[in-house]
């Protein structure tokens, strides 16, 4: 489990972000696949979800987990809040309740975890390249701007994500980002004919366009396999059906 520096000074909140060790699950999803959407048994998705949410609280409720879409879709989870079987479709929770962890799952994607120390909001955000094109960081930012939080009392954790070195991308996503801001060139570069993303730094940007600064960036790659954490894009290269799913959670104590 990687933290944040400036996430462990706060004892109001526990957070971790995950990696593939210390679960139950075997073959390309050994061992601590926390995705339910994967092909995976479920069973054993729900054992390391277990396990994961231990290592947060032993006295919390179950994790609190979305239907990612790689949308710029939000839910806020307050008191009056009608918990359902049925998953919400959406990339970013926002919650002022203690006891809740609130989680997203990644294989390559930005899991981001947001925390105000005036306010007592968390907030944690499944940020794709997609989902940061849309806007899921504005609008949680805006969101939790409504709800009284200060830009200068948040902080923000950026989790482990695929590096820079091998997200290649093509040129119509190239021209996609160009066309939207001409300044998103600093985020792409070319090699030997392949243009590469910054996905990390691209939605540091976004944090960085509400003055945001106590920003912590862990800067690991999920694509590098010394680092163990799963990756849609390494299983895509080995071939693999399918890929384990990373889990990073966050919660007022």
């Amino acid at each position: 489990m990687i933290t944040s520096k400036k996430f462990l000074k706060q004892k109001e909140i526990s957070h971790g972000f995950f990696n593939r060790n210390g679960g139950k699950s075997n073959g390309i999803y050994k061992s601590l696949n926390c995705g339910l959407g994967s092909k995976d048994l479920k069973t054993n998705v729900l054992k390391n979800l277990k396990i994961a949410k231990k290592k947060i609280s032993r006295k919390s409720r179950n994790i609190f987990l979305l239907h990612q879409i790689h949308s710029n879709k939000i839910v806020f989870v307050d008191k009056n809040f009608k918990f359902k079987k049925k998953k919400i479709k959406a990339d970013a929770i926002i919650t002022d309740q203690k006891k809740l962890p609130i989680a997203v799952l990644t294989a390559d994607c930005v899991p981001i975890l947001l925390y105000d120390t005036k306010k007592k909001i968390i907030a944690a955000i499944h940020a794709g390249w997609k989902g940061a094109y849309k806007g899921i960081i504005k609008n949680v930012i805006n969101f939790m701007l409504k709800k009284g939080c200060r830009k200068e009392n948040i902080m923000v954790a950026i989790g482990p994500c695929i590096g820079r070195t091998y997200y290649n991308v093509k040129k119509d996503f190239k021209k996609k980002f160009l066309k939207k801001d001409k300044k998103n060139i600093i985020f792409f570069n070319t090699k030997k004919n392949v243009i590469y993303f910054d996905l990390a730094n691209y939605v540091k940007s976004q944090l960085k366009l509400f003055k945001i600064t106590k920003i912590d960036m862990k800067n690991i790659d999920t694509f590098s396999e010394k680092n163990n954490f799963f990756s849609a894009r390494r299983s895509l290269r080995l071939k693999h059906d399918d890929y384990g799913r990373n889990i990073s959670i966050i919660m007022i104590n």
